[in-house]
């Protein structure tokens, strides 16, 4: 018996490679976007996911054309919430600093509810390197621009077009995600919470000059 994920926020599901899409064809992508959250991508085979989500693989070769097709369809519906994330980060009242959106991303990357979808993504990063002509093709890059396009909106005009202002925002990220790949190793939030906070209030500018 397998573990359902927790509820993700809402996205609209990216169309199929193939046709327009319908309302069933959205139905089994959602379905099969969270049978991957649980299983993962690695050892996904047609048969065992089309029982599980009240289809057949036929009906899912007809709909995306090729196994290949259907990965890149739940990448891209993985991405639409990763997309979400950063947009209600852009829509908060009162935009934060740099330092601080990166206190609140982590908020967001270490609670419990978003583990599923964070380790999927892991996992798409890391055969988007390995195989960089397979259906992950450029997600590692896609997740890295969408992620600096945030931080980057919360750098000071004067700074963010700089190769210091890009550095600046590297340095974060690299901080981010190498914490969050503690965290879904060892579930241990506390330390890696401790770490992310010690090491980005070292980095917070001088109030006086403006510089770390």
């Amino acid at each position: 018996m397998t573990t359902a994920p927790p509820p993700l926020p809402s996205a609209p599901p990216p169309p199929s490679p193939l046709r327009a899409p319908s309302p069933r064809q959205d139905e089994l992508l959602e379905l099969a976007y969270r049978y991957v959250l649980v299983h993962g991508l690695a050892d996904m085979s047609l048969r065992p996911l089309a029982k599980e989500i009240g289809s057949s693989p036929r009906v899912l070769l007809f709909l995306y054309g090729s196994k290949d097709n259907l990965i890149r369809a739940l990448l891209a519906r993985a991405r639409a919430d990763e997309l979400a994330a950063i947009e209600a980060f852009n829509e908060a009242a009162s935009p934060a600093d740099l330092i601080d959106s990166a206190l609140q991303v982590w908020t967001w990357l270490s609670a419990p509810e978003h583990r599923h979808l964070l380790a999927l993504w892991v996992e798409a990063y890391g055969r988007s390197l390995v195989d960089p002509e397979g259906p992950w093709a450029r997600f590692a890059e896609q997740t890295v621009q969408d992620w600096l396009g945030l931080l980057a909106g919360r750098q000071r005009p004067a700074l963010r077009s700089t190769q210091a202002g890009a550095a600046e925002r590297t340095a974060v990220l690299a901080l981010l995600r190498g914490a969050m790949l503690d965290l879904l190793a060892t579930g241990d939030a506390d330390r890696t919470t401790r770490a992310v906070t010690v090491v980005l209030k070292a980095l917070r500018p001088d109030p006086a000059t403006g510089r770390l």
